[in-house]
């Protein structure tokens, strides 16, 4: 596990997904963006800091309530977050 993953516990879910979301930050884990391809992931930088129900939707929850557009576009979203904590956290740098 990176330190990247590592420092999604207990931080605020990033995703935030409207009557989704638990607000539940120790359920929260790195999601990585979907589409890594052949059962690869993203690198870590591509990622959100997702609540446990947040974490479902991503992975195929969304199905029932959005196209995989709006979910792809409500990770980028929270990855744009998660990047900004990360810089904050020193766990990402921009010389």
């Amino acid at each position: 596990m990176s330190k990247i993953t590592e420092a999604a516990r207990g931080q605020e879910c990033t995703v935030r997904i409207p009557s989704v979301c638990n607000w539940d930050s120790t359920t929260v884990v790195h999601a990585h963006l979907n589409g890594g391809g052949g059962a690869m992931k993203h690198h870590d930088i591509h990622g959100a800091f997702a609540c446990s129900a947040c974490h479902a939707w991503l992975d195929g929850g969304y199905v029932k309530t959005a196209s995989r557009d709006e979910r792809d576009l409500a990770h980028l979203q929270a990855m744009q977050r998660t990047q900004l904590i990360l810089l904050d956290l020193g766990l990402i740098q921009v010389p």
